[in-house]
C-alpha cells in the first residue's frame, strides 16, 4: 500500500504541479561515472560486449549423458561436471531452474542420472537425498516428452511411450492448417534433428538403470500420457494420431513407409542447410545437442566435417575453471551490445571515447542481408535486415533484438551516417513489417499463435508457439516514438489498443521475457512516454501505483521467476539492481524526480553499487520459456543500472530519454508519417 505522501504526489503528478523540487539523492554522477568507466572496461576487442548467460545444471547434465551415449566421456571433463551438478544441489537434495525456486523434476531426474553415469556411488548421502526429491517430485514419469526422449536413447524409458515426432511434418504444406511452419522459430530447431533421432532410435545403453525412481515402481501405465477426461478434445485427437504415428513407424521401420525415407532426407537437408552462417543449429544449446546427435544417427563419421563442426560449436558454450564447468545456451554480444550502448549514450558518455563508434561499426555489420526462415511466416514485399541475439545465425534475425539495435544506432556516433541512416531506415521498415493480426509483436515470427498446436503429445516444453507480448510491442512503440511517429499512426493505433487489452486488473504487465511484471510493466510504461501520451490518464495512473506498491522496504524491486506459475507472487521477491532499475524507470515516465519511491529507488542503485562500478546480483531476471527455462543475463545487473540513473538524471533536468540521436532526418521523417 502506498503512503498518504505518494497518493499526494500522484495527485499532483495528475493536475501537473508537484511542489517544490527536492534535493536530487547523494552521488548519482558519482555513480554514473563509475559505472561508465566500468563497462567501458570490460567491453570486447574494443568493439562490443557479451556477458555470460547463467543457467540451471541441465545443461551439463544433459552432456554427460550425451557423452555417455556417444562412448566419448573424458573422466577429467567429468571431474568437473560433477563438481558443477553437485554445487547447485538444494539442501533438499533436488536442483531447481531458476535462483532461490524449488527443486525441479526434471532438473532433479538428469542431476541424479548424470551423477550416476559418472560413477558417484548411488549410496552417496547426496545421492539418497536426489533419489528421495525425484521419487517425491514423481520422478521419470513426470518428465517431458524431451528429457524422456534422452532417456530412451540410453535405454532407460521405452520408446512406445515417447511421443512420435514425424519427419513428414516438413512435407505438409503451408495450406494446411497445422504445419511445420505454424511452429516457433527455437522449436522448429529442435524438433527437426528430433524426428531424425526418432526415426532411428539409437538406443546405447550405458550401465546404469533408473528403476528407483519410479515412485511406485515401474508400471506401464505411470509411461503412458494422461488422457483428457471427455472424448472429443485436441488432445485426446493428437493422442489418438500418435498411435497411428508409431503404427506407421513398424512400415518405416521395414523401408515400406510411402513418405519416410523423402521426409527424412529433407529433414537432413534442413538441418544441415541451416548449419551454414550460424553458431550451431539455431545457435541454441538444445537445438545443437540434438543435431550432433541426428548426424550420429544418420551415419556420419566421428570425424567428419559436419559432425566436427556441430561438436565444436557446442563446446564453445563451456566455460571452465580447475575444477568445474558450466555450460551457456546461446551468446548474446548483440543484445548486450545495444543495451550497454543505449546505457552510456543516455548516461552522457562523451562520443570522443575510443571503443563507442567501434560498437555502431559492429552493430551495422552485423544486420543480416538475408531472407530467413522469416519469410514463410511474412510475405510483405520488405528487403532482407534484423538482427539477432547471437554472433551469428542468419536463418533467424529477431524483432526485439532489432528493436533496441534500432534503439542504439539512432544514438551511437559514427564517421559513415549515410550508411548508418540506411541500415536504421531498412531494419525498420522489416521490424515494422511483422505486426501482428492484433496489433502486437512477437519475438521471431507474424501470428504464430495457433494454439491447436499446444495440444500435440510432445508440446509440453511451453514453447511450441512465439505469441506476440506487451514489452516487445511496447519497445517497439518506444523507438517509433523517438522517431517522431504519433498516436495517429495505423500501427501506432492497433499496438496501442493491444497493450490495452493486455494489461492485468491490478495496472501492471505480463513481462514475457523479463521477470515479470516488474519488467512488462516498465517496458509498456516507457514505450507510452516516448509517444508522448498523456500519463495521468487512470490505466496509466494504476501502473504507476502498481510500481509503488511494489516496492519493497529496502527501496528497490524484485521479484521470481514462481510469478510465471501464479502470479499471487508479484513483486515478492529479493531487490535485484536490475528489476529496481526497471521499476526506476517506469516511474521516471510521469516526469516527478521528487516521487518518493522513485527516490528511494535510486538511492537504492547508489547504495549497493560496487566500487568498481558494477552491481551485484544472484537472481534469474531473464526469461527463456516460462516455466521451463530462465537465464540470468550476467550484464543486466550494470547496463540497467545505468540507463535508470541517466533517466532519473534527465528528468530532472527537464529532458526526456531517447533525446541523444545521431541519425539522419531525411527519408526517416517521411516514413514516420
Amino acid at each position: 500500500m502506498s503512503s498518504r505522501r505518494e497518493k499526494s504526489t500522484v495527485s499532483k503528478a495528475r493536475t501537473g504541479t508537484t511542489g517544490e523540487r527536492q534535493a536530487a539523492p547523494s552521488g548519482v554522477k558519482a555513480a554514473i561515472r563509475r559505472s561508465q568507466d566500468y563497462l567501458m572496461s570490460v567491453q570486447r576487442e574494443g568493439r562490443y560486449w557479451v556477458g555470460e548467460l547463467f543457467v540451471d545444471s541441465t545443461l551439463v547434465s544433459d552432456m554427460v549423458a550425451y557423452h555417455h551415449w556417444a562412448g566419448d566421456a573424458d573422466p577429467e571433463w567429468e571431474r568437473k561436471a560433477i563438481h558443477h551438478i553437485f554445487s547447485k544441489q538444494l539442501e533438499d537434495g533436488g536442483w531447481n531452474i531458476y535462483h532461490g525456486g524449488p527443486a525441479e523434476v526434471n532438473a532433479t531426474v538428469k542431476a541424479y542420472l548424470a551423477l550416476k553415469l559418472a560413477g558417484v556411488n548411488p549410496k552417496d548421502p547426496r545421492m539418497l537425498k536426489a533419489r528421495e526429491m525425484a521419487t517425491h517430485l514423481g520422478g521419470l514419469p513426470r518428465m517431458n516428452t524431451f528429457s524422456k526422449l534422452y532417456l530412451a536413447l540410453l535405454g532407460l524409458w521405452p520408446w512406445k511411450y515417447v511421443p512420435t515426432i514425424p519427419c513428414e511434418v516438413l512435407l505438409i504444406g503451408k495450406w494446411f492448417h497445422v504445419n511445420f511452419w505454424e511452429m516457433s522459430n527455437w522449436s522448429r530447431a529442435m524438433l527437426v534433428p528430433l524426428a531424425i533421432i526418432n526415426h532411428f532410435k539409437p538406443i546405447r545403453k550405458c550401465g546404469v538403470t533408473l528403476d528407483e525412481l519410479y515412485p511406485e515402481g515401474y508400471h506401464e501405465r505411470d509411461c503412458q500420457l494422461p488422457r483428457d477426461p471427455e472424448f472429443f478434445t485436441w488432445r485426446n485427437f493428437f493422442l489418438r494420431l500418435d498411435k497411428l504415428h508409431k503404427f506407421a513407424e513398424l512400415w518405416a521401420q521395414g523401408g515400406v513407409h510411402p513418405f519416410r525415407r523423402r521426409a527424412l532426407k529433407r529433414c537432413e537437408e534442413w538441418m544441415i542447410e541451416r548449419f551454414e552462417g550460424s553458431d550451431g543449429l539455431g545457435a541454441i544449446f538444445p537445438a545443437m545437442l540434438n543435431a550432433l546427435i541426428a548426424l550420429k544417427a544418420l551415419g556420419y563419421p566421428d570425424d567428419s566435417p559436419l559432425v566436427k563442426q556441430a561438436l565444436h560449436e557446442l563446446k564453445k558454450l563451456e566455460h571452465h575453471t580447475e575444477d568445474s564447468l558450466r555450460i551457456e545456451p546461446c551468446f548474446s554480444p548483440v543484445w548486450d551490445t545495444a543495451i550497454v550502448a543505449i546505457a552510456l549514450r543516455e548516461s552522457g558518455l562523451s562520443e570522443d571515447l575510443p571503443g563507442v563508434k567501434q560498437s555502431c561499426e559492429w552493430l551495422m555489420d552485423k544486420e543480416i542481408r538475408f531472407k530467413g526462415d522469416w519469410r514463410h511466416k511474412n510475405d510483405a514485399d520488405v528487403e532482407p535486415s534484423g538482427w539477432v541475439f547471437e554472433y551469428e545465425n542468419k536463418w533467424n534475425p529477431d524483432v526485439d533484438d532489432t528493436a533496441m539495435v534500432l534503439l542504439a544506432l539512432r544514438q551511437i556516433p559514427t564517421d559513415d551516417k549515410r550508411r548508418r541512416d540506411e541500415v536504421f531506415a531498412r531494419g525498420l521498415k522489416w521490424m515494422l513489417s511483422f505486426q501482428c493480426r492484433d496489433g502486437g509483436w512477437a519475438a521471431f515470427d507474424k501470428d504464430c499463435t495457433k494454439g491447436i498446436l499446444e495440444k500435440v503429445p510432445f508440446a509440453d516444453h511451453n514453447a511450441m508457439l512465439d505469441p506476440e507480448c506487451a514489452d516487445i510491442t511496447a519497445r517497439i512503440l518506444e523507438l517509433l516514438g523517438y522517431e517522431g511517429f504519433t498516436t495517429e499512426h495505423p500501427q501506432v493505433k492497433r499496438a496501442l489498443a493491444y497493450l490495452k487489452t493486455q494489461q492485468e486488473e491490478d495496472g501492471s504487465w505480463y513481462g514475457r521475457w523479463g521477470v515479470n511484471y516488474i519488467y512488462g510493466t516498465w517496458q509498456v510504461l516507457r514505450g507510452l512516454r516516448a509517444l508522448r501520451l498523456d500519463m495521468s490518464q487512470d490505466w496509466l495512473q494504476r501502473a504507476r501505483q502498481w510500481l509503488v506498491g511494489a516496492q519493497r522496504g529496502d527501496g528497490g524491486w524484485g521479484e521470481r521467476c514462481n510469478t510465471y506459475d501464479d502470479p499471487v507472487y508479484k513483486a515478492q521477491g529479493p531487490s535485484t539492481a536490475s528489476q529496481t532499475a526497471w521499476a526506476v524507470m517506469g516511474l521516471c515516465v510521469f516526469d516527478d524526480p521528487d516521487c518518493p519511491a522513485l527516490t528511494r529507488g535510486v538511492e537504492y542503485l547508489v547504495r549497493q553499487q560496487e566500487k568498481d562500478g558494477s552491481w551485484a546480483e544472484e537472481e534469474t531476471t531473464g526469461t527463456g520459456f516460462p516455466q521451463v527455462f530462465y537465464l540470468k543475463y550476467d550484464m543486466y545487473r550494470n547496463a540497467w543500472p545505468l540507463l535508470a540513473l541517466a533517466t532519473y538524471e534527465k528528468i530532472r533536468s527537464g529532458d526526456q530519454a531517447g533525446s541523444v540521436r545521431f541519425t539522419g532526418a531525411g527519408d526517416m521523417v517521411s516514413f514516420a508519417k
